[in-house]
């Protein structure tokens, strides 16, 4: 298992498309619910514990060899907004090329040719990580600090906050990382025996509705 590897994938400056989404925090912001670090702090908690972890699960699930075709399905059926599984697919699509390019697979081929559009990029993710040689401790790493790294990168440049506040939200939530982490691989084991029906599926309101209203923005700074 390679450390370096693990690296790479997490790396910001991956070509992966995530620097173009806020994970929900353009909406946040325009509706007064993050005006600073503190306001920033509580949003990420609650992608963490909610999406976070739907996602961490559905990645760690397919490093452990689940069917990525009903991992899809499951992902869509814990995405209710149509625009939150626009931009799924989309950086979904966008991670594959550059994995593809970074560590061929034929798994990875597979599954760009069974979703032309894009597959779910939780799902994705998966299967780059074992492309990688990675696990699915990995994996859950790479998908819940994604989920908060986003919005509070987006935040640097959506209120001009101070980098050096975001970063310190990002280090305050690291317990928090490794107990979503954690709690992600259990789940992702349990549906190894039980089907990926028993995978988290804890929702998030207000950011499927956000998801919503922001995708109806004539002007916006990020994609979703």
């Amino acid at each position: 298992m390679s450390r370096a590897a693990l690296l790479v994938l997490a790396d910001g400056r991956f070509p992966a498309g995530g620097h173009a989404h806020s994970g929900g925090a353009e909406a946040a912001v325009k509706a007064g619910r993050i005006t600073g670090a503190a306001d920033l702090e509580e949003f990420c908690r609650g992608r963490l514990h909610t999406a976070g972890l739907v996602s961490a699960s559905l990645a760690a699930a397919a490093v452990l060899g689940l069917d990525p075709v009903e991992l899809d399905g499951a992902a869509d059926a814990r995405t209710p907004s149509p625009a939150l599984r626009v931009a799924s697919r989309k950086l979904g699509r966008q991670l594959m090329r550059a994995a593809r390019a970074t560590w061929p697979s034929a798994e990875l081929d597979a599954l760009a040719g069974r979703f032309p559009k894009g597959a779910h990029q939780p799902v994705v993710l998966g299967l780059v990580a074992r492309a990688a040689g990675l696990g699915a401790d990995d994996a859950a790493y790479c998908s819940v600090y994604e989920c908060v790294s986003g919005p509070a990168s987006a935040v640097v440049r959506l209120l001009s906050l101070d980098p050096f506040d975001a970063t310190g939200v990002l280090a305050r939530l690291a317990p928090e990382v490794d107990l979503v982490a954690h709690r992600a691989v259990e789940g992702a084991r349990c549906a190894g025996e039980g089907g990926v029906g028993v995978l988290p599926a804890g929702g998030a309101p207000l950011l499927e509705i956000g998801a919503e209203v922001h995708a109806a923005w004539a002007v916006r700074l990020f994609a979703s």
